[in-house]
Formats: C-alpha cells, structure tokens, sequence
C-alpha cells in the first residue's frame, strides 16, 4: 500500500478505529493513516519494497 500523505510503501497490518496501521516492508515501526490516503502500489513500487527487503536480509538486519 501507499501512504499518499507520506509518500511512503507499506504492508497493510490492520484496522483500528477507523484508521489502518501500515508497516514497512522490510520491517520497522508501524504508522496509521487514514483510509482515504491510502492507494495499492504499483508494481514497481512493490518490486523496489521487496528489494529493499531482500538487501535489508542478506545483510543480516532482518532475521
């Protein structure tokens, strides 16, 4: 998903009292935003997410 009001890639979490929590894709602190801020990425923005995630494992950042 894409954060529109903060131009940042994350994986849908939940649903909270009207808000969603997203998270980063190669993992991090969760945020929520508002629903009508969110859209679905691209697939290239899907493809540098997991990138970045990929490079975050094969460095050992990520277990």
């Amino acid at each position: 998903m894409v954060d529109l009001s903060r131009d940042r890639v994350g994986e849908f979490r939940g649903e909270w009292c009207g808000k969603w929590s997203l998270r980063p894709v190669g993992g991090g602190v969760e945020w929520t935003v508002d629903p009508e801020d969110v859209r679905p990425a691209d697939p290239i923005q899907r493809l540098r997410a997991e990138l970045t995630r990929a490079n975050r494992r094969s460095r050992g950042e990520l277990l």
